[in-house]
């Protein structure tokens, strides 16, 4: 029985482990630091506010663009035709 039990824990720790390797895949080294990092500094209640915070600024950026897109297709379809080269004998 001590093999089963000692089986069963370390089944538990793989599957905690890729668990927590999914959080991860597809991030960059310099991010997964920065969250690291984030999460043993600050508590909960911060790492919330500071994500929504981050989310309004993202939305914010978002609502320039689309201002900059709309103004470049209204440009464009107020631009003159093009004009046409006419030849003088």
């Amino acid at each position: 029985m001590p093999d089963q039990t000692r089986e069963d824990e370390l089944e538990q720790r793989i599957r905690e482990l890729e668990r927590r390797l999914g959080r991860y895949e597809g991030a960059s080294g310099p991010e997964t630091a920065f969250w690291a990092l984030l999460h043993r500094i600050f508590p909960e209640d911060a790492r919330k506010h500071m994500k929504v915070a981050t989310r309004e600024q993202l939305m914010t950026a978002r609502s320039y663009l689309d201002r900059w897109i709309a103004r470049l297709d209204d440009a464009k379809a107020q631009a003159t035709p093009p004009r046409e080269d006419i030849e003088v004998k």
